[in-house]
């Protein structure tokens, strides 16, 4: 039970931080708030230790691997969309919200993915 309500948390962080993509494209109607701020990094770290509490040792490794590489991408999803803006082929309003996720999931990302690149060899 408690994986399940873990996973959703990070779920949940992790569509926060898809959103804080969205809003700037207005591919639908997201008004980044401040919650969204918030729950990004909150519920992702949440969700994460706390599936890695209630896990076994394989599923502990596979959530960190999956978290890893799910904020990876975002993190990547937001350089692009910041280097298309800067190239002039995206007009964003604003890239804040690009610049929050690119710093928050790419710090959150590799420290997910690093630990486990030693075991890999």
């Amino acid at each position: 039970m408690m994986r399940i309500a873990a996973a959703f948390l990070l779920l949940l962080g992790l569509f926060s931080g898809a959103a804080l993509l969205a809003e700037p494209l207005h591919l639908a109607q997201i008004s980044a708030g401040t919650g969204l701020w918030v729950f990004f990094p909150l519920f992702s770290l949440l969700g994460y230790v706390l599936f890695t509490m209630a896990a076994r040792r394989d599923q502990s490794l596979m959530i960190t691997r999956v978290a890893g590489a799910a904020l990876l991408l975002l993190a990547g999803s937001a350089a692009a969309m910041l280097v298309l803006s800067s190239a002039g082929v995206l007009k964003l309003e604003t890239s804040l919200s690009l610049w929050y996720v690119l710093l928050v999931a790419g710090v959150l990302g590799l420290a997910a993915a690093l630990p486990g690149s030693k075991h890999e060899d």
